[in-house]
């Protein structure tokens, strides 16, 4: 496997004239920006920049083009335009990209996996009315203190569908996608991340049944306040067959989670720049910039978003060519490096502007709150050890790092 950069990489470019959606963007965000702060304080989902987004032809990033989409992603060839409008969003704000992350990558794998009847109506309703998506797999099975109970869903074969009951917790999104792909286990609880490896499904549930309902009480982090990452309940949902995306095992067996994992390293790698850019603006506007120590963070500061730009580079190039085990390995890569360096990078802000920028309304404060929350998703330390077990020549698990 390899691990060093790709020579693609390094001709890969984000200029407008490559990249118009970001020009499009780029208009957006400010709005974005100025709006973060009080859907992070309310923890409400950041409704009117999905309106924005559908308004400029935006919202529908991953349908392909015959059906009205952008057609980029991993499937058509532009990974990097995809990320890129990621880390854009995520400069603006973390917890907005983090919603359309998700938006996105349901929709890739309605495009890979899905009916062609499935694709003309669900991809209609994103292209034509702005229809929001969600993926949700959370049930973890281990409590902490003050838990009563582990979450869990169980789903059941009935005439003509399946029948969903239990709860969902971290469901990105909750009150306000449209649609929720459900990824549950014919086994029991658990999810996709402890599902068994032929009997995870993946059912499209309409947020308007009555049978559903998001717990907005469970949610209360310090942190991607604005995800609603709700605990949602789910009551005898039933659930037809025409709305199963997929045969049973699909997600799995075919790893589509290795094709996101680096997507959460362009929203990391956003948060990161935002910080640098605040740090230059600020260091600039208070004379600091002859003081050698604060040059040392800015430079480091530069360093690091440069090196985490690159390496999203080198890893799309790795799914464009169709090289998937190795950007699987990179994937896997680039999400620990990341995760690092935009630590490093707004710890280096802070030091380099000092208290003041952690106090509102200065984003830093937000940003620091959102990125310490949103790189906990996974374990960094099983992250790394399955780097290095793909090192070694030892089986390891891309998707969920699991040995």
């Amino acid at each position: 496997m390899t691990t060093q950069l790709s020579e693609t990489a390094g001709r890969s470019t984000t200029g407008s004239a490559r990249l118009p959606e970001l020009s499009k963007l780029s208009e957006l965000t400010p709005a974005f920006a100025q709006r973060a702060d009080e859907y992070d304080r309310t923890a409400r989902f950041p409704a009117q920049d999905f309106d924005d987004l559908f308004a400029a032809g935006l919202h529908a990033p991953t349908v392909p083009a015959a059906h009205g989409g952008l057609g980029l992603g991993p499937l058509h060839g532009d990974t990097l335009r995809l990320w890129m409008m990621t880390k854009q969003l995520a400069a603006a704000d973390l917890s907005l990209a983090r919603c359309w992350e998700g938006h996105a990558n349901s929709l890739v794998l309605i495009d890979a996996l899905g009916t062609a009847e499935q694709k003309d109506r669900w991809f209609d309703g994103v292209v034509q009315r702005g229809e929001k998506w969600a993926a949700w797999s959370g049930e973890p099975q281990a409590t902490k203190p003050g838990e009563p109970r582990r979450y869990g869903t169980t789903v059941q074969k009935v005439d003509g569908g399946w029948v969903v009951d239990g709860t969902k917790v971290f469901a990105t999104s909750a009150p306000g996608a449209d649609w929720a792909i459900l990824l549950v286990d014919l086994a029991g609880p658990g999810g996709a991340r402890n599902g068994s490896a032929d009997g995870v499904l993946m059912l499209a549930c309409e947020m308007a049944d009555p049978s559903v309902t998001p717990d907005s009480s469970w949610w209360d982090p310090v942190g991607m306040r604005a995800t609603v990452s709700y605990l949602v309940r789910f009551d005898h949902t039933y659930i037809p067959d025409s709305q199963r995306i997929g045969e049973p095992g699909d997600y799995l067996r075919e790893r589509w989670q290795t094709a996101f994992v680096p997507h959460y390293a362009a929203s990391f790698l956003g948060a990161a720049e935002a910080a640098y850019q605040h740090a230059v603006e600020y260091v600039m506007r208070q004379h600091k910039t002859g003081d050698p120590y604060v040059q040392h963070r800015i430079g480091e500061m530069a360093v690091a978003v440069q090196t985490g730009q690159l390496w999203l580079q080198h890893v799309a190039a790795l799914w464009d060519e169709d090289r998937r085990e190795e950007a699987r390995v990179a994937g896997t890569q680039v999400r620990h490096l990341v995760e690092h360096l935009a630590m490093g990078t707004v710890d280096h802000c802070v030091r380099a502007c000092g208290a003041r920028c952690l106090v509102r309304p200065s984003p830093v404060e937000r940003i620091l709150r959102d990125l310490t929350f949103y790189v906990r998703h996974d374990n960094d330390d099983h992250v790394l050890a399955t780097i290095g077990r793909a090192a070694l020549g030892e089986p390891y698990d891309a998707s969920f790092y699991k040995p």
